[in-house]
């Protein structure tokens, strides 16, 4: 793959998934490519695996036969049987069950991930060249140009690797490929911009309006996150803001209405595109076992069709585009 100057791009990027026919991260089919990394840590992600930008592996501990194989071709030693170390012989009922290490890291060799007999190791996290990520995008083309499809990057947070978004958004463009980037908006506004050049929608979330509470879901305070959508709307990029909601975590009336407040000033843009909401769902729990990584989220905090419909209402109310995404 080069560009127009002929240059081959061999920038890399750390990847952990590529979904491809999605029909919920912009217009028409879309290829998603999902970044590797995120500053922010919120109660409900549904990504676990794209918060941290290391490799990490994912054990099913349900599927493991305890076989031991991972074990000696492992080069960081995380795999291990912890009961197993005087040699003697033990029934089945008796045997070690088979461990991770999460205190020493993957090195993303997936030698583990190739031995283990039931699929029950897999590795997270893989190093893509523009080149590669580009021979994906370009297999479903014609799909993108017969839906007014295109390309989705998100995550994890695309931002955490700007230069390689920014030239994979390149050649995209180039290529006349729809491209979205879907984003907390929790990066440096040098960043969002020179994304934005080849970006034809950000799909950009508001989590919670209270920087302080917004704090406690995610770590991070959103000063930043209102500042730079302000600045992306004002300077005529497409962006449609996205509003997770979480029962009894962001959907008070209050919290709702002031967002609402704080968008209304964006109505006489024509690049403010509208609202997105996005129901709470409990996709992707099982992942934070795999990972060994605590769910903070106890109770279902989901909505009904009523309740997601008084809310769409509520917002028309504000003259508002919204549509509720449900999956």
């Amino acid at each position: 793959m080069s560009t127009e100057a002929g240059s081959i791009l061999e920038r890399k990027a750390r990847i952990f998934n590529v979904q491809k026919y999605s029909i919920y991260d912009g217009p028409g089919i879309r290829t998603l490519i999902f970044f590797k990394g995120c500053p922010l840590r919120c109660l409900w992600c549904s990504n676990p695996e794209g918060l941290e930008r290391k490799y990490q592996v994912m054990f099913k501990e349900d599927l493991c036969v305890d076989c031991g194989k991972c074990i000696p071709v492992c080069p960081a030693h995380i795999h291990y049987l912890p009961n197993d170390e005087d040699g003697q012989p033990r029934t089945k009922s008796e045997r070690s069950r088979h461990k991770v290490n999460r205190s020493k890291d993957c090195v993303g060799c997936r030698k583990c991930e190739t031995v283990c007999p039931k699929q029950a190791l897999s590795i997270v996290g893989v190093d893509k060249t523009i080149s590669a990520v580009m021979e994906i995008i370009q297999q479903d083309v014609l799909f993108y140009h017969s839906s007014g499809g295109g390309v989705t990057l998100g995550g994890g947070e695309v931002t955490a690797q700007p230069e390689f978004a920014t030239n994979l958004l390149t050649e995209c463009k180039r290529l006349g490929i729809h491209t979205a980037i879907e984003t907390s908006g929790y990066a440096k506004l040098s960043s969002l911009l020179k994304m934005a050049q080849f970006t034809d929608l950000f799909l950009y979330d508001i989590k919670q309006i209270d920087s302080e509470r917004h704090y406690e879901l995610t770590g991070v305070r959103n000063e930043r996150i209102l500042a730079n959508l302000t600045e992306l709307i004002r300077r005529g990029f497409n962006v449609k803001v996205r509003m997770p909601l979480i029962k009894g975590l962001n959907d008070s009336e209050d919290n709702i209405c002031k967002t609402l407040e704080f968008l209304e000033s964006f109505k006489r843009y024509k690049s403010f595109q509208g609202i997105d909401l996005l129901p709470y769902h409990k996709l992707g729990i099982n992942k934070y076992k795999q990972l060994d990584m605590n769910y903070a989220i106890n109770e279902d905090l989901s909505f009904n069709e009523d309740e997601l419909d008084k809310i769409e209402g509520f917002i028309k109310g504000y003259d508002l585009q919204v549509v509720v995404i449900r999956h």
